[in-house]
């Protein structure tokens, strides 16, 4: 240990060097994953006349992204239209008849008979004129489904179609996210027994070219579930953090998760001050105030209060002279 010598600065604060335990961290790479994905899908089958959206916009639940068009449906609308002009016809036919069957059998001419025939047939063909305008408007709701719409709100993740290609009822025109958005982790299996759900973790800023400690960018998050099932060896985990709405799916971040704990000294950062590369910490002593060079570790949050962990140098209970 190397000591230099001072005298002891009147009023100076001192802390207490005391050993703290603290969670034992691991960096591990986390991916950003909606927990909704939404399928939009077409309702009838035909070619994508209209194509409004791509990967990467946001729409609206509601809001029209596709339009696909059968170009049966108007040659079905026109088959439609004939059926029920005939049978229109044909009622008027009857409708005159059953008049004339109940005329003659007022007049006692006609018998009950022929009175019940021609009532029968005049139903049955206003039966089947009510049948085929029932039919007409399934086609025309089928006209009106061609439009494709957004199940929610959220991100388009893939477009898996393209304008003028032919599609069948029920495939899919867009793939949309509208969150909650979580972290993924995946942790290898000797972690099992040490990752607990509710746990603390740190998340850092967007990219992973980050080494270095966490702590002045991170977001804090929370372990919200662990699955009970390990898969080739690894471990599931969701975390929640705020601020990952912008974030890309499926793009990973860095994360740095509990996974043990440990005793450590540590002191305040401001006591530590830094001589030629050198590290170096005021001790009170009983003849004065030395120097003490350190080696520091990792820099942790202790009741709200910035400390970083002395790796050599201290021994519980020194008292360290603040600035």
């Amino acid at each position: 240990m190397t000591a230099i010598l001072g005298s002891t600065g009147a009023g100076a604060a001192e802390f207490v060097v005391k050993a703290t335990t603290i969670p034992e961290m691991k960096a591990v790479f986390g991916q950003v994953e909606s927990r909704i994905v939404v399928p939009a899908r077409a309702r009838i089958g035909g070619a994508i006349r209209e194509l409004r959206v791509t990967q990467g916009d946001h729409v609206t639940e509601g809001q029209a992204i596709a339009v696909v068009v059968d170009d049966k449906l108007p040659l079905q609308l026109n088959a439609a239209d004939a059926k029920i002009e005939a049978l229109n016809s044909q009622l008027e036919n009857t409708r005159l008849e059953f008049e004339r069957a109940q005329q003659l059998r007022a007049t006692g001419t006609g018998t009950q008979a022929r009175l019940d025939q021609a009532k029968s047939q005049f139903e049955v063909t206003m039966n089947q004129v009510a049948a085929a305008k029932a039919e007409k408007t399934v086609i025309e709701q089928s006209a009106r489904e061609g439009t494709v719409f957004a199940p929610g709100t959220g991100r388009v993740l893939t477009v898996p179609v393209t304008l003028g290609s032919v599609i069948m009822p029920g495939e899919q025109i867009a793939r949309i996210a509208p969150g909650p958005y979580y972290l993924r982790l995946s942790l290898p299996e000797r972690h099992a027994a040490e990752i607990a759900q509710g746990s603390d973790v740190l998340v850092g800023e967007r990219g992973l070219t980050q080494t270095q400690d966490l702590l002045p960018t991170a977001h804090r998050g929370r372990i919200v579930k662990v699955y009970p099932e390990i898969a080739d060896g690894r471990v599931i985990a969701d975390v929640e953090v705020q601020g990952i709405g912008d974030y890309f799916v499926n793009e990973r971040t860095l994360v740095s998760i509990p996974v043990g704990k440990r005793k450590v000294l540590a002191v305040p950062p401001a006591a530590v001050r830094t001589v030629h590369g050198v590290d170096y910490v005021r001790v009170a002593a009983a003849n004065g105030e030395m120097d003490v060079a350190v080696i520091l570790g990792e820099a942790f949050e202790e009741n709200g209060q910035g400390r970083v962990e002395i790796l050599t140098g201290l021994h519980d209970g020194d008292r360290i002279v603040l600035p």
